[in-house]
């Protein structure tokens, strides 16, 4: 497929237009013209493009790229070796944000929801391009038990607030609980104020854990690299299912 039409392919899948975001998404840096193979990671890192160019991909698709809006606009030291890598190697760069996050059916948080068992998710926010979201388990759960559950799921134990101890009025079992994969941990007070059993995020801040044990809400800060894998790996596996991409997810460890 030709490398725009493939830009075009994903942005429609994604709506990727109707959502604002922090960092260009789409075709970031451009690579050749025809796409077959194709390299998906969370971040275009040295070592995934180093893998890509070993392996003569077309194409790299993340869901963390280039050219933030916080960032030194400048190509050099790191930026320009990564930079130099694609087009020494003619890659194709796609990265995907936001819209990679907030998709009901490819998105990290619809992603993360079906590995733990999290159903009937909707937005916690108000409008369809929600960033946070809450789900419900169809049977109760404590919070040791999901603990147990996000741990076999990631490969990583996550780290808890021992809200309980703290705060009485916690509730027992864990029913509605909301999710924002990544950096959303300052989502936890609106997940309270929405009445959430718990809260999941990727990243804790300082802040975090005082917001869970003074609201009796209990809290899950699961890894910002672990909860995003499985939205790029899940849009990866549309594009080999519906258009006959060769597609390869690579991990690249990250414990953040």
């Amino acid at each position: 497929m030709n490398n725009l039409q493939l830009e075009q392919l994903i942005n429609q899948k994604l709506n990727s237009a109707a959502i604002a975001d922090y960092a260009p998404n789409g075709l970031q840096v451009e690579g050749k013209v025809e796409v077959q193979k194709i390299i998906t990671g969370v971040t275009a890192t040295q070592a995934l493009i180093d893998y890509a160019g070993a392996q003569k991909a077309d194409a790299i698709l993340v869901h963390h790229g280039y050219f933030w809006k916080s960032e030194n606009p400048c190509i050099r030291g790191m930026k320009a070796n990564r930079i130099k890598a694609l087009l020494v190697n003619n890659i194709n760069l796609y990265g995907y944000h936001l819209p990679l996050d907030v998709h009901a059916e490819l998105g990290n948080n619809a992603q993360l929801a079906n590995l733990l068992g999290i159903e009937n998710l909707q937005p916690l926010e108000q409008g369809a391009n929600s960033i946070p979201m809450w789900g419900e388990f169809r049977t109760p759960i404590s919070a040791q038990d999901l603990a147990e559950r996000i741990a076999q799921a990631l490969g990583k134990a996550p780290i808890t607030c021992d809200v309980e101890k703290f705060n009485q009025n916690t509730p027992r079992l864990i029913r509605k609980i909301g999710i924002c994969t990544g950096g959303g941990q300052g989502y936890i007070d609106l997940a309270a104020s929405q009445g959430c059993d718990a809260f999941i995020s990727g990243e804790i801040s300082e802040q975090t854990t005082h917001s869970a044990r003074e609201q009796g809400i209990h809290y899950f800060a699961c890894g910002h690299h672990a909860t995003e894998r499985y939205g790029v790996k899940a849009l990866g596996e549309w594009l080999a299912n519906e258009y006959g991409f060769d597609v390869e997810f690579v991990d690249i460890d990250n414990p953040a």
